[in-house]
């Protein structure tokens, strides 16, 4: 390629780059939706020119203005806002945009829980005697025979050390899930599938051993709660792998930066509804509702924090651009 021809032909897109970052003083929401879009274009395809100049003209004058505009545009189109979050606004917005914004990786934490859960919950269901050979000591007590009538067919103690348990675990998982980002992801798929495998284990095993229903009473009410966090978790930590292993237009660092902000958003939101599922454990499984009203209430409080999700994390007017820009990255 010659250089007066490269020049002259691409010569108004870097200006129109140089002119943009101009107007917006380093506040790209200045520009205006439509014109922060076009700021993005332009960035990019001055992008894809550097790289070209870089191998073509690597010591020419031209490849010397690019860096210089694009190493300017990059901040304004990938660096994050300047305006902090309110504690308010994390609250009513943050959290469930944080949540939303990555349906794609949302839907694979959840696949990656429930697909085993369900496949290994079948299987147990059919071969108990096997199953209970494979359940962990402390949750030994699921492989007893009892009855679905009658009292929760667990003594206080009991019952309070089962479902104590199985909220120990998950928030162990949750932590786990969230934090395996660090290992590529690996770690978080790794525990989302041991995880669902496990639930699904103990479900199909007493449903097989006749105690099906004072299992879903005992989890149910903080279960379904329980099981939505883990898999929000889940979602922190592949969006890190992914970040990691694949960080699209920008640099690597950028990207694994901008995705663990985004990451431990959600840690810190999920914490909190994991705390709340401490609470209905401690003082509604106990109280005995029925399955059929525990896995009521469960759904309701799981709902509940899905309606939450659709209704307060839709996109507003204030939603940052750098959510805009991760959103459409790849």
């Amino acid at each position: 390629m010659q250089r007066a021809s490269f020049i002259e032909t691409r010569r108004a897109t870097w200006d129109a780059l140089e002119g943009l970052i101009a107007e917006c003083g380093g506040r790209p929401e200045r520009l205006g939706a439509s014109r922060a879009r076009l700021l993005g274009r332009t960035y990019r395809s001055a992008a894809a020119d550097l790289s070209l100049a870089r191998r073509a003209f690597p010591h020419e004058p031209v490849t010397r203005r690019l860096e210089q505009v694009v190493g300017a545009a990059r901040p304004l189109v990938y660096a994050a806002p300047a305006r902090r979050e309110s504690l308010r606004d994390y609250v009513l917005h943050g959290y469930w945009s944080a949540i939303r914004e990555r349906p794609a990786v949302l839907a694979v934490a959840a696949a990656l829980l429930l697909v085993p859960a369900l496949a290994v919950a079948l299987w147990a269901h059919s071969n108990p005697e096997q199953a209970v050979s494979m359940l962990p000591q402390r949750f030994a007590s699921a492989g007893e025979g009892r009855s679905d009538s009658g009292d929760l067919g667990f003594g206080l103690a009991e019952q309070l050390s089962f479902s104590s348990a199985i909220f120990t675990n998950n928030i162990q998982v949750a932590f786990l899930a969230f934090a395996g980002g660090a290992t590529f992801g690996l770690v978080t798929i790794v525990v989302l599938v041991f995880n669902g495998g496990l639930f699904g284990l103990l479900g199909g095993l007493t449903v097989a051993v006749g105690s099906g229903g004072r299992f879903f009473e005992l989890v149910a009410p903080h279960g379904v709660l329980e099981l939505s966090l883990i898999v929000v978790a889940g979602s922190a930590g592949l969006r890190v792998g992914w970040a990691i292993v694949d960080p699209g237009f920008r640099p690597r660092r950028e990207t694994i930066v901008v995705e663990a902000r985004a990451a431990v958003q959600l840690a810190l939101g999920t914490a909190v509804w994991l705390v709340l599922a401490g609470l209905i454990e401690g003082f509604v499984t106990p109280r005995g509702l029925g399955t059929g009203p525990a896995l009521a209430f469960g759904l309701v409080v799981g709902g509940a924090f899905w309606a939450a999700v659709l209704v307060l994390g839709r996109p507003t007017a204030r939603t940052p651009p750098e959510s805009a820009a991760r959103r459409t990255q790849r």
